[in-house]
């Protein structure tokens, strides 16, 4: 799919086209009305000439401050419960997308790939964008990141499998953990996955749905949500089978990711002042609103 504030609402010329084009098009506009007022004196050419001149720098200016749109740029969502839906194409991970696209006047085109593919293409440039990410030390060599919302993690388990919290981890050497490829979490939920994957007993899975179907099979005996997935585990109902435990972390910020050797340190820059002017307007909030109630809301965009 290709999100372009084109097809969206009629933009602007300032919004699609580059500097030189607007300058040659307002130079022409210039001529003619040059040639239209030349009868009625110096005065009124020169008045309209300053007019012109001004508005000519300012369009200049605004434009030079936005993203470079003098190409099209590339972003990956990744289906995962409210972030994106491939059963909806819905989701606040498009919705944000689509506002991008449209504030920055830019082409962004728009693909659907797992998480693992996401982070291996953002590293070697191929890939300019993705959304909701978390930073690390490795990925903070080849990612650039632009905060804007912030949640927990939680661990859901079977009910049959023992675990009340997380020091029962100590008692219980059956318990099978599944986690999606490439994900990472919180601080606690990360030590969790690296000490059971030392001992061989993590499952990995390209997304979510191998995993619900696992933990309703007790194929593994838990796996790690966010709110996101609050949604697709009451349709399953996963929730009679299942309880909730928690991580003792403090949210952790996700943001807009960019990649290091596809977009210069001053285009990120330029997107992130994008991103920060959509949570200073309110436009992040509205876009939660629309999947979360307003207490939920409040503790994730609390900006």
């Amino acid at each position: 799919m290709c999100l372009a504030a084109s097809e969206r609402e009629q933009p602007g010329p300032q919004q699609t086209l580059s500097p030189t084009l607007l300058r040659a098009r307002f130079s022409n506009r210039l001529n003619v009305l040059f040639r239209s007022l030349s009868y009625n004196g110096e005065t009124v050419i020169r008045n309209c000439l300053g007019g012109l001149l001004l508005a000519l720098g300012c369009l200049g200016t605004a434009v030079a401050a936005g993203p470079d749109c003098s190409r099209s740029y590339t972003l990956a969502l990744h289906d995962h419960g409210l972030l994106y839906s491939v059963d909806t194409d819905t989701g606040i991970d498009k919705d944000f997308a689509d506002e991008l696209a449209r504030r920055s006047g830019c082409q962004i085109r728009v693909s659907l790939m797992s998480r693992a593919r996401i982070w291996k293409l953002i590293e070697s440039g191929a890939l300019d964008f993705s959304l909701s990410g978390i930073a690390n030390d490795e990925r903070n060599q080849y990612a650039d990141f632009a905060w804007y919302f912030s949640n927990k993690y939680y661990l859901l388990v079977r009910k049959d499998s023992g675990i009340h919290q997380l020091a029962d981890f100590e008692h219980n050497d059956n318990f099978q953990l599944g986690v999606i490829r490439s994900f990472r979490y919180s601080e606690s939920a990360n030590r969790l996955v690296d000490s059971l994957s030392a001992e061989n007993r993590v499952s990995q899975a390209g997304g979510l749905e191998p995993l619900y179907q696992a933990l309703t099979l007790g194929r593994i005996q838990g796996m790690i949500i966010e709110p996101f997935d609050y949604p697709a585990i009451d349709e399953k109902k996963i929730r009679d089978v299942t309880t909730i435990v928690e991580f003792d972390d403090p949210p952790i910020p996700h943001g807009l990711i960019m990649s290091k050797k596809a977009l210069s340190p001053e285009e990120r820059e330029k997107w992130r002042a994008l991103v920060n002017e959509m949570i200073a307007d309110g436009t992040v909030r509205r876009i939660f609103l629309k999947y979360f109630k307003p207490d939920l809301v409040d503790s994730m965009v609390p900006f």
